[in-house]
């Protein structure tokens, strides 16, 4: 069996998270008091109690996610577990590629905090609240969907490319509206405008992109201990420097998770591990790869689980 970790993106946060895991293991509330010192603020109480308007203000879910994430991590490597011996390769959904770096020892946790905490706060002000959007357009495939936003005429471009059918678009709002309705006319299943606070993953993103590049290069990054399935190559990366670079790129650039799933299939993974909230990458990866396996590891069940079963 070849495992891969991956971590999960915006949207996958909900009030209580982490909050049993905290309770079971001291590795995890060690984890959440490092984060919520490193940022000055209870995010902790934010996660366990809400309220969730809270939880889902960007510069929150980021960091809190990320948490999450890694604070599973530490309680599997309490147990004896190294990282190393356990999988091949690790990935993130967005955001998540800070958690994977993070848990990989590339960056240290205060550090990818106060990352994520500013990418949240630049992402948001980037765009005037109301003036961009991103829609989830179903049953056409990303080469539609790319022609899609280039024939749109406006400022819209393709966000994730998530799974076969499954791709987001973002851009102004005028151009997301009009891409999804080109979108439904030839032939979606359905082209649904998404609940965010701003349009991620497109050019309208660059000043965010210029904010993540200043607090980059102020960051030490080392070698992760295993190397990284990048957002917006699809590509291994575990060079610093490289990584430093690509981490600029995805903030305006295409997530491109379905051809990350199917390199580390190439990879010869096939099983992957969704670490932290929900369950999300975990349906993706089968609508990609039906023959990935792929588990969820968040409470201390199922961590429990999953020691048991290696």
């Amino acid at each position: 069996m070849s495992r891969a970790f991956i971590f999960p993106g915006q949207g996958s946060q909900y009030v209580g998270m982490g909050k049993a895991l905290g309770e079971a293991h001291s590795a995890a509330r060690e984890v959440f008091q490092e984060v919520d010192d490193a940022l000055g603020l209870s995010l902790s109480a934010i996660m366990f109690e809400g309220p969730e308007d809270d939880l889902k203000l960007t510069q929150n879910t980021q960091p809190a996610l990320m948490a999450v994430s890694v604070a599973v991590m530490r309680v599997i490597a309490a147990q004896g577990k190294e990282m190393s011996e356990l999988a091949g390769y690790v990935a993130g959904h967005s955001l998540g590629e800070y958690s994977a770096l993070c848990a990989a020892g590339a960056i240290g946790l205060s550090d990818t905090a106060r990352l994520l905490r500013l990418r949240g706060e630049a992402m948001q002000k980037a765009v005037p609240v109301g003036a961009g959007a991103m829609a989830a357009v179903l049953g056409l495939e990303w080469d539609e969907v790319k022609a899609i936003c280039a024939d749109a005429g406006q400022d819209v471009s393709v966000a994730n490319d998530n799974a076969p059918g499954q791709v987001v678009i973002s851009g102004t709002k005028a151009g997301v509206e009009k891409a999804a309705e080109m979108a439904k006319e030839a032939g979606a299943k359905r082209a649904l405008l998404l609940p965010v606070s701003a349009p991620f993953h497109c050019a309208l993103m660059q000043p965010a992109a210029d904010a993540m590049r200043d607090a980059l290069a102020g960051t030490e990054i080392s070698v992760p201990v295993l190397p990284l399935i990048a957002n917006v190559t699809a590509d291994v990366v575990s060079d610093p420097d490289q990584i430093r670079d690509l981490l600029v790129q995805q903030v305006t650039g295409v997530v491109r998770w379905r051809e990350s799933v199917a390199r580390m299939g190439a990879l010869g993974v096939d099983t992957l591990v969704e670490v932290g909230a929900g369950k999300v990458l975990s349906g993706l990866a089968r609508r990609i790869d039906r023959d990935m396996a792929a588990i969820s590891i968040e409470s201390p069940e199922t961590i429990d689980d999953f020691l048991t079963s290696l």
